[in-house]
């Protein structure tokens, strides 16, 4: 994306929020605030699509891992069991991706995308790219990559850590 500079608005850290007093100190309510902001960019940009941020992870997984058991994709996004199943039946339904019986283990499930289900990642990408592009124009690369490291620090931790 080259060398972005970080826009000059953004907040100063040490600078107190007007009206949140104490809050605005808990890391936690600041992470809660950015995710809802990227979160809602990201559903303004899916809205054609009708698709979610999990399900568009199915999708690029299972475009990138043809044949992955349906047990390692759950594990690999880190969602449970019923959400994985939940989530990979809607998109079964729309034909975007399809179990088929794995010939070393019956029990188990592979999963491969669909001609639909590649049409559809192709939209998603694109979309993908612009709502890249929106979130990290706010950052220059160095900080893009400070921030992936120490959000991955988070989100790595095992449960209860």
């Amino acid at each position: 994306m080259g060398t972005n500079e970080p826009k000059s608005d953004t907040p100063d850290a040490s600078a107190p929020a007007e009206g949140r007093g104490d809050l605005d100190s808990i890391l936690g309510f600041h992470i809660r605030l950015a995710h809802g902001a990227v979160y809602r960019h990201f559903t303004e940009t899916f809205t054609d699509l009708g698709l979610t941020q999990k399900q568009v992870s199915v999708l690029w997984t299972v475009a990138e891992q043809p044949g992955l058991f349906q047990a390692d994709l759950g594990q690999q996004l880190q969602m449970d069991r019923a959400t994985t199943t939940e989530i990979i039946n809607r998109l079964a339904a729309r034909d975007l991706l399809r179990r088929e019986p794995s010939p070393l283990d019956r029990r188990k499930s592979s999963l491969h995308l669909q001609p639909e289900g590649k049409r559809v990642l192709e939209e998603a990408r694109t979309s993908i790219l612009a709502h890249e592009t929106w979130l990290k124009e706010r950052f220059s690369d160095a900080e893009v990559a400070t921030l992936i490291g120490l959000l991955t620090r988070i989100h790595s931790l095992p449960p209860g850590d």
